[in-house]
């Protein structure tokens, strides 16, 4: 994607960083030392007047290498709670960006003085949406309310296995767009007016444009753009085993502020069925979402 937008692109060693026990954690341990002095050498290329992160474990040597080169270092967190890798990132940044007030509370003093809370930032083309192209593209009609169902970039089994379960009482009521995941297309799963997708990139906002509830995982960056469209919105977040609970917190949030439905742990397909129709059936508050990009870009042309 960076890469299709015109922008320079380059890659560097990171070490993942566990919350759980493996041996992995051992050989990434190494990696990360050696992906600091690959940032380093690429940040002299670059020559950047300052480095913006946005998170995760592959930032890390390059917040580390900024620093090392006296490069002002600006690092934003999109999550409400505060992730490993951007706990580690914020004792070199110059400034930390915040997208909650709620998110002060993760943080010591020695940080918290220079947190700024900005939000998060949309992109502005999300707007450009049209239906008709959205119908067009997905085959349906205007007669009958738009199913979109997303499980994130890589999809989720969970979402995925109950989609299969109740698609056909889903379909009595709703046309079905569903964002399955790279390699995740069941062939088996042939529907009128269903529709399965692995990945949606173009596409997106017109598809956007169309649906009238959404079933999401928890991350804060996808909330965010259905916040931004007023979408009504099933939360169901990834929690559990491998996961630091970031996406149940961020649901929480945006299902009480925003008037949303939230399900988690084991669901049934009954309450499956349930949730979409109650999500469909809310209505929303009138709480206008703010976009953080305009105030992340006045912040680093400012600093």
């Amino acid at each position: 994607m960076a890469t299709k937008a015109g922008v320079r692109f380059e890659a560097v060693k990171c070490g993942k960083l566990r919350r759980y026990f493996s041996f992995a954690n051992f050989v990434d341990f190494f990696k990360v030392p050696v992906g600091f002095f690959q940032a380093r050498k690429i940040l002299k290329s670059f020559a950047p007047d300052k480095v913006f992160s946005k998170g995760g474990y592959v930032s890390l040597p390059v917040v580390m290498a900024a620093k090392s080169l006296g490069i002002k270092t600006f690092v934003h967190e999109s999550d409400v709670s505060v992730g490993l890798a951007n706990k580690l990132c914020f004792r070199f940044a110059n400034k930390v960006l915040l997208s909650f007030e709620e998110s002060k509370s993760y943080l010591v003093r020695k940080i918290a003085g220079k947190a700024f809370v900005v939000g998060n930032p949309v992109r502005k083309n999300l707007v450009l949406g049209d239906s008709e192209r959205g119908r067009k593209f997905l085959g349906f009609d205007k007669h009958r309310p738009v199913l979109l169902i997303i499980g994130g970039s890589q999809g989720a089994r969970q979402i995925n296995e109950l989609v299969f379960a109740c698609i056909d009482e889903l379909l009595k009521k709703f046309q079905v767009v569903h964002v399955v995941g790279r390699g995740n297309i069941n062939i088996g799963m042939y529907r009128h007016h269903y529709v399965q997708c692995e990945y949606l990139d173009e596409q997106m906002p017109d598809v956007y444009a169309i649906c009238d509830v959404v079933v999401s995982r928890g991350g804060a960056n996808s909330l965010a753009e259905l916040a931004f469209l007023n979408k009504k919105v099933l939360v169901i977040p990834l929690e559990g085993a491998g996961s630091r609970g970031e996406q149940g917190v961020n649901g929480r949030l945006f299902a009480r502020k925003y008037g949303w439905s939230i399900l988690s742990g084991e669901i049934a397909a009954e309450q499956f069925i349930d949730g979409i129709e109650m999500a469909f059936d809310n209505t929303l508050p009138k709480i206008k979402f703010e976009n953080g990009l305009k105030k992340i870009v006045d912040l680093l042309m400012k600093t």
